[in-house]
């Protein structure tokens, strides 16, 4: 045994750490055949024997085959053919425009020309069709479907396409764009092949997965890969979590499961990253745990019940952290409440930052919004904030998004004045200009009315505090480190009080000529 050991140390562990040092030592020392035969032998026995090493390498490579996992789950993989029907009118209506407008009739005189050298009665609208094709598969055996919303949203024929040639038309339960998943019933004559959901969150990187689904339309296709990444946010909606894969996705693939090596769903196959449309290595899932709770909501209402807290929130950055004596970065800042809002009922105000929604913590702000829209509607909460560095905890009674949406009334900008007013910037400090809200820079800016109050920048330097801060003419300085700015003399002067104080940062909350608020931290000059 210690001669085997003394072997396997000073022979076959050097081959394998470096083979073609070794390889080139046993060229040297033999015949042709010889030192062919001894390198080779030395590392194939190496490979058996060093400790923990054979496993590792079997592991990389991946499963043996996935042949029985793909025969367990095919089956319940099913092809979406949507179809939106519409004439010709309905096309232009819905261009830039619509009904009414100078496309109107340019589109109707094209028409004329096409019929009879441009002489009689415009043609009768033909129909249109517009197809996509995306994948889905079945949760229940009675008929029930998941896809992407995006798949079939402005459909009004579908028809489920399944793995054995069969077609069935479809019918829509619920869709919900936000999470951009919807529920299909089919009415098939015989239970179907269904599969079950599995637990996404305990899904690691580098767990092994694979999509099934209808890429470019070819049908049922299997690919397999990994996990790549977790929690991804592309910016494509309000609860972005994504699982990001390298399974191969492509278009078509929309709808189709996504799924662990036990043959359970672990997410939604919905959107790729690539300049070419096709698989470049970077897919991405809804997670299971994002999706099920809305699916039970639309399989029992048809629609979602989300809860709603009514603030505008935005991620805080080391400046912002700094200037509200926040400590470390976390939470969601707020920018802004809605009017009779659950947040502003409980006291919740703008330049408040969020760090504890219901006992769980908020890490950065675009974790809150998927804390908020799970949270049953109703339901009291308590969250903690961070005001002017000291914790607070407020109360909160939840609304219902829904409702707040439809509520929802867009205010009109201000009427125009009948006579213009010079508005003569009277202010400057950190390369901006200032003038007075008023009737003449709400027309000149195209300021909504809801921005009730505060000051316009009318000018902004180049490469000054301000422009690397990205503000704008025409946006409006409501707040400086969340005291309220009437006039531009306001601003000057809370700028000095900040100098003489030593603040090296100064807390604007700015709003856009829309009404959308944020806060932005700028330099303060010493």
């Amino acid at each position: 045994m210690n001669a085997f050991a003394n072997f396997h140390s000073a022979v076959v562990r050097p081959a394998i750490l470096n083979p073609v040092r070794y390889g080139r030592m046993a060229w040297s020392s033999g015949t042709t055949c010889a030192r062919k035969g001894f390198t080779v032998a030395i590392v194939l026995f190496g490979f058996l024997l060093m400790p923990g090493l054979a496993p590792n390498v079997a592991l990389a490579r991946g499963p043996d085959s996935l042949a029985d996992l793909a025969a367990q789950v095919s089956d319940a993989v099913v092809n979406i053919s949507a179809t939106q029907t519409f004439d010709e009118k309905q096309a232009l209506n819905k261009a830039p425009g619509g009904k009414g407008t100078p496309f109107d009739d340019m589109f109707e005189e094209f028409l004329r020309r096409h019929n009879q050298g441009g002489k009689g009665p415009m043609p009768p609208m033909r129909e249109r069709k517009s197809n996509s094709l995306g994948s889905g598969f079945v949760i229940d055996p009675s008929g029930i479907i998941i896809t992407n919303n995006h798949v079939i949203a402005d459909a009004n024929d579908i028809t489920v396409i399944f793995d054995d040639g069969r077609k069935l038309k479809a019918e829509i339960v619920g869709k919900d764009p936000k999470v951009d998943v919807a529920v299909l019933r089919v009415k098939p004559d015989k239970p179907l092949k269904a599969v079950k959901f599995g637990d996404s969150t305990k899904v690691r990187v580098g767990d092994w997965v694979i999509a099934v689904g209808n890429p470019f339309g070819l049908g049922g296709t299997i690919t397999a890969g990994i996990i790549s990444a977790r929690n991804r946010n592309i910016d494509s909606g309000p609860y972005d979590n994504y699982l990001q894969t390298d399974a191969a996705i492509n278009k078509g693939n929309s709808g189709g499961p996504l799924f662990d090596m036990n043959g359970e769903v672990i997410g939604i196959n919905t959107a790729i990253l690539s300049p070419s449309g096709g698989s470049i290595g970077i897919g991405f899932a809804t997670p299971a745990a994002t999706v099920i709770p809305v699916i039970q909501q639309l399989e029992k209402y048809g629609e979602t019940r989300r809860g709603w807290l009514g603030v505008r929130i935005q991620n805080v950055d080391d400046s912002i952290a700094e200037s509200l004596n926040l400590g470390k970065l976390r939470g969601a800042l707020v920018a802004g409440t809605d009017a009779n809002g659950p947040a502003k009922v409980a006291g919740i105000k703008a330049g408040d930052v969020i760090v504890k929604f219901d006992g769980a913590d908020v890490k950065e702000a675009h974790q809150l919004p998927k804390m908020v829209a799970t949270a049953q509607v109703g339901k009291e909460v308590a969250i903690v904030i961070v005001r002017h560095g000291k914790e607070l905890t407020k109360t909160v009674t939840l609304g219902r998004l829904e409702d707040s949406e439809k509520k929802k009334q867009v205010q009109t900008a201000a009427a125009a004045p009948d006579h213009a007013v010079p508005d003569t910037p009277v202010q400057k400090a950190l390369g901006m200009a200032f003038a007075e809200l008023n009737e003449t820079s709400r027309l000149k800016f195209s300021i909504k009315g809801s921005v009730a109050t505060g000051v316009v920048v009318t000018d902004v330097e180049p490469d000054s505090p301000a422009a690397d801060k990205h503000i704008q003419a025409g946006e409006v300085i409501e707040e400086i480190n969340q005291d309220p700015v009437k006039n531009p003399a306001d601003i000057t002067k809370k700028l000095q009080v900040l100098k003489k104080e030593g603040k090296k940062l100064a807390l604007f909350l700015v709003a856009n000529p829309q009404g959308e608020v944020r806060f932005v931290a700028v330099a303060v000059p010493q």
